[in-house]
Parts: structure tokens; sequence; C-alpha cells
């Protein structure tokens, strides 16, 4: 359905963004105005084999994504597939600060890249180790309303908390699945009220935390039905406090109200091709052919995979990024929705 009442809560399927060129979407963070920046990376391949490399992409695109279908723009790009300085190997999280400068997790070289805002490398910091400031594949990253930087330090199986250039400030997590602890976490998200909400990826839930770390809460177990989670790789939470799950192995993003309560999945309602890969369809006669000898295009609107998941408060939507298919989905939380009468 692209429309979704539950409750009082209307969820409204907007469109697609994407292209092939793409890569893997991992991540998506919102700049101002309409301006989306979205994290990409596309082989995983361990450098210094004998790989050929063209093509891999490891990079943040931006785009001017407006509230209405097509009204999408490149903005350009930065990053690119290196260690040297201003690239990437194996991008995971990205974040802005409050001066708009953006924050790149990097997992194989244990560090965070940092860009001003148009994407201008600014500094590199972090180094491998399990030692305060060390990190061991870092993944999600969030930066709090005082600058302070959370980062998912994924096999080393605790949330750090840095200033942001980098200054260790303090830590929480060990190993294992009681409270607070980790299995190999990945995404992360702070509310409005400073709270610290983590897909505790390989314990198939969500933990949520105060600010300092203090366990609050946890929801999600492992399973593929309502409220079950299998291999949760990211989180989002709206100023109304519910909380968007990326539940990465399910192929969906369940939403929960802020005391944990399931309301519903989203499992991805792209009707249409986004602008982009219509234009790639139109351009070849045998990829037409062969979309109309397809007996359903239904599992192409599906989510497939779905890494990272990001709610644009200025404009009440939900941006997911759809890895497997090179795009993004949007939906309209709708907060004026009115049900039409057709027994008049």
């Amino acid at each position: 359905m692209l429309t979704q009442v539950a409750g009082s809560r209307v969820y409204d399927f907007s469109h697609a963004v994407g292209r092939r060129d793409m890569g893997n979407p991992i991540g998506v963070a919102v700049g101002p105005g309409d301006l989306v920046y979205a994290l990409s990376r596309q082989h995983e391949q361990i450098p210094g084999v004998a790989w050929n490399m063209t093509g891999v992409n490891a990079k943040v695109e931006m785009y001017t994504i407006g509230t209405v279908p097509g009204d999408e723009e490149d903005a350009g790009s930065f990053g690119g597939y290196g260690d040297g300085e201003g690239k990437l190997i194996w991008p995971a999280g990205i974040a802005l600060d409050g001066n708009q400068n953006v924050y790149v997790t990097d997992e194989w070289m244990n560090r965070v890249a940092v860009f001003d805002k148009g994407g201008e490398f600014q500094a590199f910091w972090g180094s491998a180790g399990s030692d305060k400031g060390e990190f061991n594949r870092p993944s999600g990253i969030v930066i709090d309303s005082g600058d302070k930087v959370y980062i998912v330090d994924s096999l080393n199986h605790r949330i750090q908390k840095l200033s942001i250039d980098g200054t260790y400030v303090a830590e929480w997590g060990s190993p294992g699945a009681g409270p607070g602890q980790f299995n190999s976490p990945w995404g992360i998200e702070i509310d409005s009220g400073g709270n610290v909400y983590v897909a505790d990826h390989k314990n198939h839930r969500v933990q949520k935390f105060t600010g300092d770390g203090v366990y609050v809460a946890e929801f999600g177990s492992f399973g593929a039905g309502d409220g079950e989670l299998t291999r949760p790789s990211d989180v989002a939470v709206d100023p109304e406090g519910d909380v968007y799950v990326c539940d990465w192995a399910n192929s969906r993003v369940q939403v929960f109200a802020p005391d944990g309560e399931f309301v519903i999945s989203l499992i991805g309602d792209a009707q249409r091709l986004s602008k982009w890969h219509q234009q790639q369809v139109d351009s070849n006669a045998d990829v037409i052919k062969a979309r109309r000898r397809v007996r359903s295009l239904e599992p192409e609107w599906r989510l497939a995979l779905p890494v990272g998941v990001e709610f644009d408060a200025a404009k009440s939507r939900l941006f997911i990024t759809d890895t497997q298919r090179s795009r993004l989905q949007i939906y309209n939380k709708l907060n004026d929705y009115i049900e039409p009468q057709f027994n008049l």
C-alpha cells in the first residue's frame, strides 16, 4: 500500500531517488534545505590484493531532494576509494555536526574522515586498537546538539563518546547479550531528549541509553514477525519519539512507539522507478522489452537488504537506503491526514 494507517500514524510513500552509479548506499544524512548526503560503498575488497578496483564506489554523493517526485538534482560527490587524504575504503556511517561538517567512519582504516559541508577534506582522526579513542571496525556515528560524537566501535563491542576533534570523553559496553552489552553493534541515533539508541546487530535488538551510557530499555527479539528483528543495522527517531529500525536481514524497516511497542512495517513501495533509473531504462530498447515480459514487477518495489535509515524532521519524511537496489526510498509521515468518506 502506498498509504499506510496505523492508529494515529500515517506513512505515505513519496518516491525513490537513485541511479546505477549510486553504488550501494548504506548511510544517509540530512543537510540544510533540500541537501541530502548519501554514503555509498560497492565492493568490499581488501586493499593490496590482485583485484581490478575499477568502479569501486566509496564516496559521499550529494543531492538536492525536494518533496515532489522527480524534483531531485545531483549536487556533486566527494571521497573516493583509497587511503590518502580525503579517501575512503570501507565507509560505514555518516553524520553532520552543528556547522554542517560531514563525518564519515571508515571500517577498514579504523578512523573518521572529516569534510566541510561542500566536501573539502579537513582531517582524519582515530587509529586501530582497543584503547581510548582507538577503533576496531567503527560503524554508526551520530553527533548531539553539543557537538559530542558517539561512535559505534563495532568489534570492540562498545560505544565511544568523543569531542569533534576526536578527543576521548567516555565509553560504555562490553561483549555479551545482557543489558548494556553488545554483539557487533552497528547503527546509532540520539533523540531530542539526548537518549542514545543502538542497533545491537547480532543480538537482534535495539538498546536505549542515556547520553552517559546508563541502560534504559531494549526492544526487539530474534525473528521475522511483527516487532522481531534479524540483524538490525540502523535506527532513527522522529520528533514524536517513534523509533525506526532498519531490519536488515528481513528487508524492511520496523516502526516502534516510544515505549517500544510495535507499530507497523515498511517493506518498500517504489511502484515507479526513480527519475534517473527510468531514464536508464528508456535509453535501452532491450531492457524495455525484457521488463514487459516479466510476470510481475512487484519484487522491484520492495526493499532489498536496506542498511541505513534517517528521519528528516524539517520535512517529516523518512529516508531508507535501499542498498541492493542503488536508491533511497522516501516515506512522508503525515500529521494532517483525513480519511476520505465514500458513503456520502
